[in-house]
């Protein structure tokens, strides 16, 4: 199924393709859709342009929806490249995972059928796409986040596809467990909320107030969920983007609906609902732990064995601290959208042995050219281990900065820019 059509500066051609769910042991079986959605500058749209697929972030993540030009550092790179935005397998419209998705499967049946979604799969499909849509040619790849750690599982099976890696905070540590990666995030997160709270030093008083609140009564979200103050830590999630702190102090700021600060408004209770809710996107939530999961070992809720053994980010501490980019397994029982997922997700976090998906004598032999930008103050991505990955993989050259927060590449085209700069003062992408 293919459309096109064109809107202000962008000409776009939308494809579903089908894919096996599995890759690896059944391309014979079930199929699901792919859907890639291909972006070009109108003048440009029959020339002979080099490619560039998008790697979105996530896990669980669709591609960015163009609009008006947007996000910069698309409208950048439709001036030198047709633009491939696949949406990752599960989420927007390729075959998006939902509840009536795993309507009638037991917890087992579920966690075999999420265990498709994870970076193998997701580059078997931009695979499939390349090969099958534009005849094999090679492409470049731009890699944002969760992006980054599929760029290196494409590089460790498909080096061959692509001319050139643009990473962008998402070099994984090759080796460490879920339990390293926790280790090493929840002190930044700690710090993260530390800064925070020495920028706006009124909301100690405020969020302790509100924590005080909540424990003593009965809150409910506009779904009906309960509100605990652990559901409130969560939203620290947004602490890593550069707009973060200001997202949560003005949400902070009109908290309580009087000045007796015996009632919190609608306002703040509808948007702590939509910022802890996973109604479009359950998968970030369901696939987290997975992305570290390699060979033998389960990930077990990782998170929540590192949370509680740090007594600082008890829901009784004041200052209260926030959590970041963690997943705990009691949301799949107080958030609404995710109690479908629980039975699932949970076979998934047992799952005693996962595909490897990092092959580092590939990744150290490597002659694709890559550069990659480390934010240096990154909260979900450590730069300790993504210094460790840039040391590991074979003609890799980074860049490592503090002018940007993790999404460097929506805030500001430069970043894209630089990257490539770096490789073409290399010698550019490999061709053909």
């Amino acid at each position: 199924m293919v459309s096109t059509y064109t809107i202000p500066g962008m000409h776009i051609t939308d494809r579903l393709i089908d894919v096996p769910l599995d890759w690896f042991g059944g391309r014979d079986g079930p199929t699901i859709k792919l859907f890639a959605r291909e972006v070009v500058d109108p003048v440009k749209k029959d020339a002979d342009l080099p490619l560039l697929v998008f790697l979105q972030g996530g896990p669980g993540g669709k591609s960015p929806r163009p609009t008006g030009g947007g996000p910069g550092w698309l409208a950048e790179a439709i001036k030198t490249h047709r633009v491939i935005l696949p949406d990752q397998r599960g989420t927007g419209r390729s075959t998006p995972i939902n509840a009536a998705t795993l309507a009638g499967m037991d917890g087992t049946t579920a966690g075999d059928y999420l265990s498709h979604f994870r970076a193998d799969s997701i580059v078997a499909d931009f695979e499939h796409l390349r090969q099958t849509v534009y005849g094999g040619k090679r492409w470049e790849s731009l890699g944002q986040s969760y992006g980054g750690f599929l760029t290196l599982t494409y590089l460790s099976t498909a080096p061959e596809a692509l001319a050139a890696c643009y990473v962008t905070g998402g070099l994984a540590g090759l080796n460490p467990s879920a339990d390293e990666v926790y280790r090493r995030t929840y002190p930044r997160v700690a710090a993260k909320t530390a800064r925070y709270y020495k920028r706006y030093p009124d909301d100690v008083a405020t969020i302790g107030a509100i924590a005080d609140f909540i424990d003593a009564h009965d809150v409910r979200l506009p779904d009906g969920d309960r509100l605990s103050v652990k559901r409130l830590q969560t939203i620290g999630i947004d602490f890593g983007m550069a707009p973060g702190f200001e997202n949560i102090h003005w949400l902070i700021d009109e908290a309580f609906a009087t000045p007796e600060r015996d009632r919190l408004s609608d306002h703040f209770l509808f948007s702590v609902m939509t910022a802890t809710s996973y109604d479009t996107g359950p998968l970030f939530m369901v696939l987290q732990e997975s992305i570290y999961g390699q060979g033998d070992g389960a990930t077990n809720w990782a998170a929540q064995r590192a949370y509680d053994s740090r007594p600082e980010f008890a829901t009784s501490q004041r200052p209260l601290l926030f959590t970041g980019e963690m997943m705990f397994p009691w949301m799949l029982d107080d958030i609404r959208s995710l109690r479908p997922f629980k039975a699932g997700a949970e076979a998934l976090a047992q799952r005693p042995h996962y595909s490897r998906l990092y092959d580092p004598a590939r990744l150290a032999a490597n002659d694709v050219p890559v550069a990659a930008v480390i934010y240096h103050d990154d909260m979900y991505v450590d730069a300790g281990l993504s210094l460790e990955t840039a040391a590991a993989v074979g003609n890799l050259e980074h860049w490592i900065t503090n002018e940007y927060e993790h999404d460097g590449l929506r805030q500001s085209a430069t970043v894209f820019r630089t990257l490539v700069d770096k490789v073409a003062q290399r010698g550019g992408p490999v061709r053909g």
